[in-house]
């Protein structure tokens, strides 16, 4: 087969004991599906840790690659604060810069820092504002109005600003936006389409939880003392065996890391791109998202990874769990199995596959093999014709 255009992952992954994903009431995030409530873990909540986790194949550990920062406040501690360290500096001219630059950035809104929404940008672009901002203050450190119009006009006469920086930087929103897309509200230029697509991953049962109470003990507590515990509380503790599935729009990876056109990506260079597949094969099966790290140490590797590369469009796996199955590894990689032979079925098979599992598992058309040599074929079966068969 030509290039595949999409990678589809499917995963799954079984969690005892432990609290992955709460809602603002601190309980386990629900959902319901097929008539069955299901535990489930947020998209976001997936993403920041691939993002940020600290392993061998973590992200940053790719070479040639800018990194990025979300946050409300890269104006004032990236940007403005290394002006504001320097000596002698006008307190009312750096003031009226940053007020230029918080509108620029992050809107009209942006002057209160509770009108700001977290925005990521990458390194380049905070060095591009950085030292637009150190000229501006430089030029016109003794005149308030001089350097307030001058910042203004930055951002008038560029009213694109983050198409500027794009031309002035390889992957200008560093690799996370090149990946995981960007929404800038205060300049829609500046907004990347999302290469990698995620589902909110949920349990192929009805969920499990329960309520955990527990108790505090103080160690200075005397006889003296009243009995009993210093503090008593609860938690709610859900398990789980979870359905996760990312897809990999490859045209739009290779555009957003090399800067071509996604209808060019076939002919650009996939060496960046293919690292970065291989490296996202192994952060989706071994990092594990979670809160209450310190006491319930959630940290499990995928049961089952299925990889499948093709060029029609993407569709999930997830009715394969409509009617809740046993939290089983070898009853879901089952059903799984099932429903993919229905749709191989109904709709041919069009698609190269390969699985990991930890149990014996058997599906259509996919080889078994290890985790190192599904990212290894993941990794290069779009940068060779017939790569896939």
């Amino acid at each position: 087969m030509s290039s595949p255009r999409f990678l589809q992952i499917h995963t799954l992954h079984s969690y005892p004991a432990a609290l992955l994903n709460r809602d603002d009431s601190g309980l386990a995030k629900r959902m319901p599906f097929g008539g069955a409530v299901r535990t489930r873990i947020s998209s976001q909540c997936l993403k920041r840790h691939w993002r940020v986790a600290e392993d061998e194949f973590a992200l940053r550990n790719i070479d040639n690659v800018a990194e990025a920062v979300r946050s409300r406040d890269i104006v004032s501690r990236r940007v403005i604060d290394p002006i504001r360290n320097g000596s002698d500096v006008n307190a009312d001219v750096l003031e009226a810069v940053e007020e230029a630059f918080q509108k620029g950035v992050y809107g009209d809104s942006g002057t209160e820092r509770s009108g700001r929404q977290p925005l990521l940008l990458g390194i380049p672009e905070v060095d591009f504002l950085r030292k637009e901002a150190q000229s501006i203050y430089a030029e016109h450190a003794g005149d308030v109005k001089a350097a307030r119009d001058a910042a203004t006009a930055l951002f008038k006469t560029q009213r694109s600003n983050f198409r500027v920086f794009r031309e002035n930087a390889r992957l200008p929103g560093g690799l996370e936006g090149a990946l995981f897309g960007r929404m800038v509200t205060s300049d829609p230029a500046a907004n990347i389409d999302a290469a990698i697509h995620v589902a909110h991953a949920f349990t192929v049962h009805a969920e499990e939880s329960e309520s955990d109470y527990f108790s505090v003990v103080d160690d200075l507590q005397g006889e003296e003392d009243d009995p009993g515990a210093a503090h008593i509380g609860d938690m709610e503790l859900t398990a789980g065996l979870f359905y996760g599935y990312v897809v990999v729009d490859l045209p739009g990876l290779v555009s957003n890391l090399e800067g071509c056109e996604a209808q060019k990506w076939d002919s650009a260079d996939k060496g960046l791109a293919g690292k970065v597949v291989e490296h996202l094969v192994h952060l989706i099966a071994t990092v594990s998202p979670g809160a209450k790290l310190g006491s319930t140490a959630p940290y499990a590797y995928a049961d089952l990874m299925l990889v499948e590369a093709g060029s029609r469009q993407p569709r999930s796996l997830a009715n394969a769990f409509r009617d809740p199955v046993k939290a089983q590894t070898s009853a879901a990689a089952h059903a799984l199995a099932d429903y993919l032979a229905k749709l191989d079925s109904a709709y041919g098979v069009r698609e190269a596959r390969r699985v990991m599992s930890v149990e014996e598992a058997q599906l259509a058309g996919a080889d078994r093999v290890s985790l190192d040599s599904l990212a290894a074929w993941a990794s290069n079966v779009f940068r060779v014709d017939h790569g896939g068969n």
